[in-house]
């Protein structure tokens, strides 16, 4: 069974956040693959759009959470806990999502977009050149450095390949260089 079927059977043909019957589709809720049906949601264009931010927000429209945050399936409960803490300005959500309660690994992936912080409170990761570094990238080492408990030195221009960032600490990044993982300052390092 395609995952689109499976989600259009789980949702009885509704847009699983406001129960629109129009214009479904499925929508894989970020940083999942969409792999599996746990991983997506069907959604109408209006929700989509929205989310997306392709559209303004529509403040009513998301009025529907109120009934669709309780929803069994993880990925439903990661947008409607996304959308809500988007709003919570407004009041209303925030009531809501005192109400909300997700499991830790829901609330990690709900987490994983940063909705839930302030601009000023992302961290962000730059390299010596000031070049914002993502998960994922490759860097070349600028600088020789002496590797701790590891006996051995990270010479000028080896590369690293898909770094992780460290997500409390803007200056350090964690990547493999001869087949160990090491913490470098991202001050040695350029994208």
């Amino acid at each position: 069974m395609s995952i689109e079927k499976e989600l259009r059977e789980r949702s009885e043909s509704k847009c699983e956040l406001c129960s629109a019957t129009n214009n479904l589709s499925l929508y894989i809720v970020a940083p999942k693959s969409g792999d599996h049906a746990d991983e997506c949601a069907y959604l109408c264009q209006v929700c989509q759009s929205q989310i997306d931010g392709t559209v303004e927000n529509d403040t009513n429209h998301w009025r529907c959470l109120n009934d669709s945050m309780w929803n069994s399936n993880p990925a439903v409960q990661v947008l409607s806990w996304r959308m809500l803490t988007r709003m919570k300005e407004e009041g209303w959500p925030q009531d809501l999502l005192d109400m909300l309660y997700l499991d830790l690994d829901t609330l990690s992936w709900a987490k994983a977009t940063g909705e839930d912080e302030s601009e000023e409170d992302k961290i962000i990761h730059k390299d010596s050149n000031g070049a914002i570094l993502e998960a994922g990238d490759s860097v070349v080492l600028i600088k020789d450095l002496n590797v701790k408990g590891a006996n051995f030195t990270a010479k000028r221009g080896t590369a690293v390949r898909n770094i992780s960032l460290v997500h409390d600490n803007p200056e350090h990044i964690e990547g493999k260089v001869n087949g160990q993982q090491i913490v470098i300052l991202t001050r040695f390092v350029k994208k």
